[in-house]
């Protein structure tokens, strides 16, 4: 193994870098299978699954959506998990030794930082368990990740290359290295295995192999007890006895030990608050010899929780309980209320906590709201903590930010008194009269709290894992307690699960991002906003910056009032049109493509990125074809076919640099071949004025090739905003320039006849008349 990583268990996972003859070796090791596929009676019985998914090609890491995601469902009873990475890179200059970062995750997507930006306030968020591969120390291009005793359900791999150097490249003009990743997952499962049943001893004997056996925690199960009982061992003292309970989620490991090798007896682990509604994996191990036996039974206890739960009937009948002054807006509670508070006592039985049932109102996708039965607010009282539920199990809600704001009014809360609320996953925390740090058994919660000079609280949790979570509210008085027995504070919740948070801001789009049907959602940041929301102002532009983006943008296509001048006194009609088509779109498509306060769109964004993608590539169409001096016909008939070609290749790829630069080159193809037949024809070189060459077709050539030489190599995120603005102005200059002379012929445009109305009708005498100049 080259690296470990170690849970509260021990060696829960283990990065390896091998081939895949070492996931081969691993299969090999593993007791061996009876004729029939399983193991033999008195071994474990384990079978394994090969799960795969089709590759996908890596990109330079600059936001969420350059990552690419794979999700894979391991099955119940899994004891071993291993992920084969495979990597596969062409070959070339171009194809360097890179790191790749590959990121794993439990019951969501790893929430991933490789930029180092700050998260908005009042995020949560755990760093995820990564592993960094340079493809120099892979052999063959493949790598293994395993994990022990994983939890079942949806798995997340995240991979991605190194950030991405903020070059902005040609699709399809420079050559690019292409990095191919796929990881394939293979499970080893259990057959069999023995269920312990509440408070009935299970026997075990224990040889060289591990015993598999599970527990099913109920719904309100408050408090588990795992004992060991009658543990025997020949030629060893106390219990040689190792018990690994829980499962290992990444990136958190919080699985239970429990070691009995101490003669102390009794030996039990207490679990407080285990998940529920679920099984619980317990793996028991013997720490004799190879050739000793160890028996003992194994003991499940549960303490259940009962819940009175607020419901519509309880919550009419609380309601006749309250009153309503209308001098301060105010509710006040009835007696029952403060029996609660007091004797921890509903109806005449006890109960450990307050369930307020919560209505799920799915408003689209990612994007749910829950809200309290007929919106009441919370009431937080002293020894009995207030639960209310979240579902987020469906396996299509991980992929956005859960919000939590809570909110009291000030007159509530008085100096000594503090509401303390914790959100945990699995199950709820109810322990707030011994400890306040939101840990159930095996999940770390995310703390909030209220006061007296706090009355609002705020909590974001990014790509929450897919469970049950759970918001239980108490109110505690560390300084004196007698002064809450009385107390009753109400809490106002506003619970949310949204794509992106605040919409990704000004300064960002929310974009929904899909694999296989599971959809996320990301923030991709303009103007040099960055972060998880783009909320990082580190690198962000002013306003002023901005305006002044815009202004270079914008006004450097004004340059294209030279082409046109020029088209209209040298009589081309149609070019003209097209250089003003050209202007209009890429004024006003750079003024809506910037982001914040500086922005005007007239149309929206995709049409006027159409329409300006469509006027460039045009308009070096019909230069082109132009300067062939081609008859009259026949140009303008290649000018539409050439249109149409254009538009249909921006249909299919508009940012693909060969479906312009075809169209371009084929028009690039005619021109040579007209000058070359005039230069036959004539013997001698066309154009044949010398100044023609040295004023404008020198000229205008080296300000397309600058133009081209920018565009396609010196454009960055930075400077986008200058080089771009470059681009134009040389692009509108060397289209003026390049433009040929009138025909020799043709006479500017005359007014032929007057008619009596003072009319005029204007035509050009010569146009029927084409001569070869």
């Amino acid at each position: 193994m080259g690296r470990a990583g170690t849970g509260t268990g021990g060696e829960a996972v283990a990065v390896a870098v091998a081939g895949p003859l070492l996931l081969l070796l691993l299969l090999v090791a593993r007791p061996p299978p009876a004729a029939s596929g399983y193991s033999r009676k008195s071994e474990v019985e384990l079978v394994s699954e090969h799960f795969s998914q089709a590759p996908q090609r890596l990109s330079f890491y600059s936001w969420y959506g350059s990552a690419r995601l794979f999700r894979f469902h391991v099955p119940p009873d899994t004891v071993l998990l291993r992920w084969l990475l495979q990597v596969s890179w062409g070959s070339g200059p171009t194809c360097t030794d890179v790191e790749i970062t590959v990121h794993f995750r439990y019951g969501a997507p790893p929430v991933i930082n490789p930029l180092g930006t700050s998260f908005p306030e009042n995020t949560s968020v755990q760093p995820s368990f990564q592993v960094s591969m340079p493809l120099s120390s892979m052999l063959l291009g493949n790598a293994s990740v395993n994990v022990s005793h994983p939890a079942p359900g949806d798995w997340f791999v995240a991979a991605h290359l190194p950030p991405s150097s903020q070059k902005i490249q040609v699709k399809g003009f420079v050559p690019t290295c292409a990095y191919i990743f796929q990881p394939d997952m293979l499970v080893m499962r259990v057959v069999e295995v023995s269920i312990v049943e509440p408070d009935v001893p299970l026997p075990q004997t224990l040889h060289s192999h591990p015993s598999y056996l599970k527990i099913f925690v109920p719904e309100y199960t408050q408090e588990l007890r795992l004992e060991l009982q009658g543990c025997a061992s020949n030629g060893s003292l106390g219990c040689p006895v190792r018990l690994t309970v829980g499962s290992v989620t990444l990136p958190s490991n919080f699985q239970k030990v429990l070691t009995c090798t101490s003669p102390t007896w009794p030996c039990r682990l207490l679990l407080p608050s285990p998940p529920w509604d679920r099984w619980l994996q317990v793996t028991a191990e013997s720490l004799a010899g190879s050739h000793e036996a160890v028996a003992f039974s194994a003991v499940a206890a549960l303490t259940a929780c009962r819940p009175w739960s607020m419901t519509f009937p309880h919550l009419l009948h609380s309601s006749q309980n309250q009153s309503y002054n209308a001098s301060t807006g105010q509710l006040s509670l009835g007696p029952s209320h403060h029996d609660l508070g007091r004797n921890g006592r509903w109806g005449g039985g006890p109960f450990c906590l307050l369930n307020y049932p919560l209505i799920r109102e799915d408003l689209d996708v990612v994007s749910v709201r829950f809200q309290p039965l007929d919106r009441v607010l919370v009431v937080v009282h002293l020894d009995t903590p207030s639960l209310m539920q979240l579902r987020l199990n469906t396996g299509m809600d991980s992929g956005g930010s859960l919000t939590i704001s809570l909110r009291t009014n000030k007159t509530e809360i008085v100096n000594n008194t503090l509401v303390v609320a914790c959100v945990n996953a699995a199950s709820p925390f109810l322990s707030f009269n011994t400890s306040h740090n939101c840990t159930t058994a095996f999940f770390q919660g995310y703390p909030l709290s209220l006061s007296a000079s706090s009355h609002r609280a705020n909590l974001i949790i990014p790509y929450p894992e897919t469970d049950n979570w759970y918001l239980s509210l108490q109110l505690v008085c560390p300084e004196s307690p007698e002064d809450c027995e009385q107390a009753v504070v109400r809490v106002e919740t506003t619970l949310y699960l949204v794509p992106c948070l605040n919409d990704c801001g000004p300064y960002g789009q929310c974009l929904l991002l899909r694999r296989h049907g599971y959809l996320y959602a990301g923030c991709s940041c303009k103007a040099g906003w960055r972060g998880w929301s783009c909320t990082d102002n580190s690198t962000a532009q002013t306003v002023a910056q901005q305006r002044v983006a815009v202004l270079l943008l914008t006004l450097s296509n004004l340059m294209f009032l030279a082409p046109i001048a020029v088209c209209v006194h040298r009589f081309f009609l149609v070019e003209a049109s097209v250089y003003a088509y050209t202007m209009f779109f890429s004024m006003f498509y750079h003024a809506c493509d910037q982001p914040g306060k500086a922005v005007l769109c007239i149309l929206n964004y995709d049409t006027l990125q159409y329409c300006d993608f469509l006027g460039s590539g045009v308009s070096t169409w019909v230069t082109i074809l132009c300067m062939a001096r081609l008859q009259t016909v026949l140009k303008y008939v290649l000018f539409l076919l050439g249109t149409l070609v254009i538009a249909m290749s921006l249909q299919l790829d508009r940012r693909g640099a060969w479906n312009m630069m075809g169209p371009c080159l084929f028009a690039f193809v005619i021109m040579v071949s007209m000058w070359v037949y005039r230069c036959g024809h004539r013997r001698q070189c066309y154009p044949s004025s010398w100044q023609r060459w040295a004023f404008y077709l020198l000229p205008g050539i080296s300000m397309a090739s600058a133009g081209i030489t920018i565009y396609t190599s010196l454009m960055t995120a930075d400077n986008y905003y200058y080089t771009h603005s470059i681009w134009h102005v040389l692009l509108a200059g060397s289209a003026a320039l390049l433009l040929p002379p009138r025909e020799e012929h043709t006479e500017p445009w005359t007014c032929s006849q007057r008619l009596p109305c003072h009319y005029q009708i204007c035509r050009n005498d010569r146009d029927e008349l084409y001569t070869v100049t």
